[in-house]
């Protein structure tokens, strides 16, 4: 088990490490003069979609899925480059108003439309399993979060929205809508069937696009794709914190885990305290911004990912993880 443990370790942050310090180099020096939505956008494609590709290497795979899966392995890092070339191309190189950061960001594109295509043949192969259903959703939304970041490099409007929506759209499509029914499969796969299960599952395929139509047309359609998303959250980390404390020897990715849930819970906190905050300390939303991306970015999404990883890395080890 320990050999099996540092061999994980490895697979895990070895890649990884080149990407992590570039990221670690945008978020902190200001040669860096891209906007925050972009560090965050080039957060996802630098470490999250690779975590994620990570954690689909534990998956029983078809002849196709074999193909399309080397592809994304390989491929993930140059399309990230090309992604990085893209947003510095537009805000430092002078190249903004060109075709130049539109072109360069079909890499990106490419990369999540693999990543769409993997999730249509998961759903496929398992027919009717409402776990493989999510996770196959949310990889079909990093493809639609690849679309938007496309229409924001182009600066093109549509729908009447204006750029600063579609980087929004391209963020909330690239962590949260992929990513929750990526934890919400995942969980799925190791629990005790509940019946109420396929229902969070289908309020977590439905919340994302709610979400996304109010951001460009209806605020009161965005709060209640909101509330519904946090709801199958807060369900989810209930579950998953409960599951963890029944079953106490996985303890390396029950660290990450708890972490992850911790980091929604405070997000949580923070937003009903914000009104408060607000009035006391003349904050604006613009100061909160920055507060509840990191938590959401590097806490539940980042935590979260290492922690599943951890999770179906021991399962699979102790041959008790059949997908």
């Amino acid at each position: 088990m320990y050999h099996f443990q540092k061999q994980l370790t490895k697979s895990l942050f070895v890649p990884v490490i080149p990407s992590a310090i570039l990221i670690i180099l945008i978020f902190s020096l200001d040669y860096f003069q891209l906007e925050l939505v972009e560090k965050f956008l080039l957060f996802a494609a630098f470490i999250i979609v690779p975590l994620v590709i990570l954690l689909l290497k534990f998956d029983e795979k078809s002849p196709s899925q074999r193909i399309i899966y080397t592809a994304m392995k390989w491929f993930q890092f140059p399309a990230a480059l090309l992604a990085l070339a893209s947003v510095m191309s537009s805000n430092m190189w002078g190249l903004a108003g060109t075709s130049i950061p539109g072109m360069l960001s079909l890499g990106w594109l490419l990369l999540t439309l693999l990543l769409g295509i993997y999730g249509v043949t998961t759903i496929m192969i398992h027919k009717g399993k409402a776990a493989d259903m999510a996770i196959g959703a949310g990889l079909i939304y990093f493809f639609i979060g690849g679309i938007w970041f496309t229409l924001y490099q182009y600066q093109w409007t549509f729908f009447q929205a204006t750029p600063a929506t579609h980087a929004l759209s391209s963020v909330h499509f690239h962590f949260s809508s992929a990513i929750v029914p990526i934890f919400i499969g995942m969980l799925g796969r190791i629990m005790t069937k509940k019946n109420w299960y396929p229902w969070v599952v289908a309020i977590d395929i439905i919340g994302p696009v709610l979400i996304a139509i109010g951001m460009i047309f209806s605020k009161p359609i965005e709060y209640i794709g909101v509330t519904l998303f946090a709801c199958n959250i807060a369900i989810y980390t209930t579950y998953l914190l409960t599951y963890l404390k029944r079953n106490p020897l996985y303890k390396k990715a029950a660290v990450f885990l708890i972490l992850s849930c911790l980091a929604f819970y405070t997000i949580v906190v923070v937003s009903m305290f914000y009104p408060l905050l607000k009035r006391k300390f003349d904050l604006t939303i613009l100061d909160f911004i920055p507060i509840y991306g990191a938590l959401h970015a590097f806490g539940f999404v980042l935590f979260g990912l290492i922690g599943w990883i951890y999770m179906i890395g021991a399962l699979k080890q102790k041959k008790i993880y059949n997908y």
